[in-house]
């Protein structure tokens, strides 16, 4: 069992905590959606130094994760299609589908590669004239414009063999989505650093106005998120719900404008599967039309098998906040980061990965 704390700057962290400490009075329930602000909150043992008026909960702010087991499968028929190289971000490799995986089906004999951005895809299909180049393109607001600009390099350059498969999520709707299904009832949402750095802060202004549920944009820093934790208590003592920023370094209120700008010109939204949460409208991101050459689900007839659940997992209830992975009789015991069920242990920033590495302290 891990549990580290460490702070940048103690005499503040301090502050915070005292602060936090004298602050909260009611009992409230925090969540945070994004699981890079999970990763923090376990490595650093942040659960275990607020005062136990404060309980917090993970959301389904991991792309990886929320990815649905039917989305994974199209992927993985679309490596197994001749003349195809797929290629995506290493966490999907493993994330496990029906009845394979990418990974399985690259040691099969798939193209599939590992790229760490959009312009090495591009790159591996000038290389290869002869086959069509697919790119997975699996993320939230924060990757959907390196996406989307990558598509418009293929049109200015004329690269005719690379596609997308566009797997991309909105995160607004499916905050919407937890909300208006009312199983895990929330005083405050710690709303996701870097999506906001695209979206901005006034993305958010739905939940503090429709909902009346502070809201507050943190960094990754753990001085970030203490000071996040304090802002959103200070609302609730003051019955205040507004939207305020607790990571100025990286987020405005009106967000990357070029970036939003890029992403509308080549997608449009739709409909999408949300692991867990089932399909959500305008939450995902699809090719507009006159972008179609670089659709790979346009240009290929994907013939998948209905998909199938990992029997026993609680992933999709994991990411709505209604379970921890301590609920799941899989964890640790069937379901290990070497031999990942369900896709909440495959990526770096699932909610069962941080439990696993960090511990149960982690969950308080």
């Amino acid at each position: 069992m891990r549990f580290v704390v460490e702070f940048r700057d103690g005499e503040l962290a301090e502050g915070l905590i005292t602060s936090i400490r004298r602050t909260s009075k009611r009992k409230v329930r925090f969540m945070e959606f994004c699981g890079g602000h999970t990763v923090s909150i376990f490595k650093y043992g942040i659960r275990q130094i607020l005062p136990p008026t404060i309980e917090m909960v993970s959301g389904p702010g991991c792309p990886v994760c929320v990815t649905a087991t039917a989305d994974i499968d199209k992927a993985i028929a679309l490596a197994l299609i001749p003349g195809v190289i797929v290629t995506t971000f290493g966490d999907m490799l493993k994330v496990p589908g029906s009845r394979s995986s990418l990974q399985k089906a690259r040691a099969g004999g798939a193209d599939v590669r590992t790229v760490y951005s959009t312009l090495d895809a591009l790159k591996i299909a000038t290389e290869n004239p002869d086959k069509t180049v697919v790119f997975v393109g699996v993320g939230f607001e924060t990757t959907a414009p390196t996406v989307a600009a990558s598509v418009l390099q293929a049109s200015e350059q004329n690269i005719r063999n690379y596609m997308v498969l566009s797997l991309h999520k909105v995160c607004p709707p499916a905050i919407r989505s937890i909300l208006d299904a009312g199983e895990v009832k929330l005083n405050g949402l710690i709303c996701p650093g870097h999506v906001s750095a695209i979206t901005g802060s006034n993305a958010w202004e739905f939940v503090a106005c429709g909902y009346g549920i502070p809201c507050v944009v943190s960094g990754f820093e753990p001085l970030d998120i203490l000071q996040c934790v304090e802002m959103l208590v200070n609302q609730v003592e003051k019955r205040e719900s507004k939207v305020e920023i607790a990571y100025r370094r990286g987020v405005t209120p009106e967000g990357n404008l070029q970036a939003l700008k890029i992403m509308e010109q080549v997608f449009e939204p739709c409909a999408a599967k949300w692991r867990g949460m089932g399909e959500i409208p305008n939450s995902g991101l699809r090719l507009r039309r006159e972008f179609t050459q670089y659709d790979a689900e346009a240009a290929f007839e994907i013939k998948t098998e209905p998909a199938v659940e990992p029997k026993g997992c609680l992933c999709g209830e994991v990411l709505r906040g209604v379970k921890t992975p301590l609920d799941c009789r899989l964890f640790r015991k069937v379901c290990t980061p070497e031999n990942p069920v369900g896709p909440c242990m495959v990526s770096s920033e699932g909610n069962c990965s941080a439990y696993y590495l960090y511990g149960d302290n982690g969950g308080r």
